[in-house]
C-alpha cells in the first residue's frame, strides 16, 4: 500500500475506553464464539460516530467466519455486519448526523471521496481497508466490512453493544421512529443484497425467475423479484421451513433439489428456462463427492455445482445474478457453457453490494409498505445465547432463518 494511502486511510482499530466495558461476540476459533466484556470503542477519527446499538443479527456469510473458512481471521475479533442504533457521540468533522439519533449501519464501510465512492462503487471504496493479502488474492483490495476478518479491515463488528462507524456521514442512514427496528435493520446488508441480486440479474416485468437458496438473502430476492414485475419465481432449497417461507408469498413455489435433476424440472415449472437465476449459496456447499473432496484436501477453496447448476439452467442469452460469497479458487468451471449459450454469452454480475446506492429507495419502499422485512424473523436469541444460535443456524435447524437480538443496554423501538 503506497504511503499516501497510509495517510489518508483510516485508522484500523479503534481507540479503546479504559474506564468502560461493554458485551460482545468473540471469535475464538473453529465453531468457537463467546460472548464476553471487552473494553468499549471511542470515536477515533474526527468522521467517526460511535453507536449503541439497539439490533443486531446473524448473517449466514457469518458461518464462513465460524467455520474459519475467510482468511485472516484472528482470536479476539468481534464479529457482525448487520446493526443500528443510537448515536452516542461524533467526531468533529461528522456533518450530517447528531447525537441521539437513530440510524441503520450498512456492512461495507466507504470513505465517500475516493473515485469508486464517488461513482457509487462503494464496496470498491480505495480508502478503507489496507489488506495487502486481499491485493494479492484478487488485484485490488475492496472496501473495509465490519466484523468480517481482518482481510476485509479488521474493524470490530455489530454484535456488540457499542460499535464505532468510520466515515459516519456516509455509512449511516438516519430511520424514522415511526418504523420499528425490526423493518428497518436488514437494511444493513441482506435487503439492500437481495434487491442488488435482482439488479445484477436484471429482473424485470413477466420475467421468470429461478433462486438457489432458501435463505435470508433468497427469501428477499424471492420477493423483491414479484414487487420488480417476475411473473413467476422458483426458490431451490433443500430445507422444507425455508420452502414453506418462500411459498407463502404469492407468485413464488419451491424445488427441493435432492435427487432429482434441477436443470430438466425448472425447464418443466419455468417453459424455455429461467430468464434470470440468481446465486444465494456460495462456496461452502458441495454436491458432487468431486468438489468435496477437493475442498476437503485443499485443492479447491469454492465448490462450484451449484453455480454450474445455475449456468446450465439458465436460458440463453439469461442473465445471472452472482450475490453468494465465493472468496478463492474453483475447478471444473464450466466456461464452456457459459459461453456457448449466446453470442455475447449469458450474462453475469454480481459482488458484494453497496448499500449506500439503495438504502435510501428501499427504506421509502418499506415506508410505502411494499414489504415487511420483519418477514425474515424466526427467532430472537438473547444476547449471551449468540453462540448457541450460531451453532442452530448452521445446521439449519429448528426452523431458523434470521435472528432478532437485542443487545443488553439496547433501547427498545416497538
Amino acid at each position: 500500500m503506497s504511503e499516501q494511502r497510509i495517510k489518508t486511510s483510516t485508522p484500523i482499530m479503534p481507540k479503546w475506553d479504559p474506564t468502560r466495558t461493554m458485551k460482545a461476540n468473540v471469535f475464538y476459533g473453529t465453531c468457537d464464539v463467546r460472548v464476553e466484556t471487552v473494553p468499549r470503542p471511542m470515536v477515533t477519527h474526527p468522521k467517526d460516530a460511535l453507536i449503541r446499538v439497539t439490533a443486531t443479527t446473524i448473517c449466514g456469510s457469518d458461518l464462513h467466519l465460524y467455520h474459519n473458512e475467510i482468511p485472516e481471521m484472528m482470536k479476539g475479533d468481534i464479529l457482525g455486519h448487520e446493526f443500528m442504533g443510537i448515536i452516542e457521540d461524533v467526531g468533529d468533522q461528522v456533518k450530517d448526523r447528531k447525537k441521539g439519533q437513530r440510524v441503520v449501519v450498512c456492512f461495507d464501510i466507504a470513505c465517500g471521496t475516493c473515485d469508486y465512492c464517488k461513482r457509487g462503487e462503494f464496496t470498491g471504496c480505495d480508502t478503507t481497508n489496507d489488506s495487502v493479502t486481499m491485493e494479492k488474492m484478487y488485484g485490488y483490495r475492496l472496501s473495509g466490512i465490519f466484523g468480517y476478518s481482518h482481510l476485509t479491515g479488521g474493524y470490530p463488528g455489530g454484535q456488540a453493544e457499542y460499535v464505532r462507524v468510520p466515515f459516519a456521514d456516509i455509512n449511516t442512514l438516519p430511520v424514522p421512529d415511526s418504523l420499528p427496528d425490526e423493518k428497518v435493520l436488514f437494511l444493513s446488508d441482506i435487503a439492500c443484497t437481495s434487491w442488488y441480486a435482482n439488479e445484477c440479474a436484471q429482473v424485470g416485468k413477466d420475467d421468470k425467475v429461478a433462486i438457489w437458496g432458501g435463505g435470508p438473502i433468497g427469501q428477499f430476492s424471492a420477493r423483491w423479484a414479484m414487487i420488480r414485475g417476475a411473473s413467476s419465481v422458483v426458490v431451490v432449497e433443500t430445507v422444507e421451513a425455508r420452502r414453506k417461507m418462500a411459498e407463502s408469498y404469492p407468485g413464488v413455489k419451491s424445488l427441493n433439489p435432492d435427487g432429482i435433476d434441477v436443470v430438466e424440472t425448472l425447464k418443466k415449472m419455468l417453459p424455455g428456462g429461467p430468464d434470470a437465476c440468481i446465486d444465494a449459496t456460495g462456496f461452502r456447499y458441495s454436491k458432487t463427492l468431486v468438489h468435496k473432496v477437493e475442498r476437503t484436501i485443499k485443492a479447491e477453496t469454492d465448490a462450484v455445482d451449484i453455480l454450474e447448476e445455475i449456468i446450465r439452467s439458465c436460458r440463453k442469452y439469461g442473465r445471472i445474478g452472482l450475490i453468494a460469497d465465493y472468496v478463492g479458487y474453483a475447478n471444473h468451471f464450466p466456461i464452456g457453457a457459459l459461453m456457448e449459450k449466446g453470442k455475447l454469452s449469458i450474462l453475469i454480475r454480481g459482488g458484494q453490494c453497496p448499500c449506500q446506492r439503495y438504502w435510501k429507495d428501499l427504506l421509502g419502499r418499506i415506508e410505502k409498505g411494499q414489504i415487511d422485512p420483519s418477514f425474515i424473523i424466526t427467532h430472537r436469541p438473547a444476547f449471551e445465547d449468540i453462540p448457541k444460535a450460531y451453532a442452530t443456524f448452521d445446521k439449519k435447524e429448528d426452523g431458523m432463518i434470521k435472528n432478532f437480538i437485542r443487545p443488553p443496554s439496547a433501547v427498545a423501538y416497538t
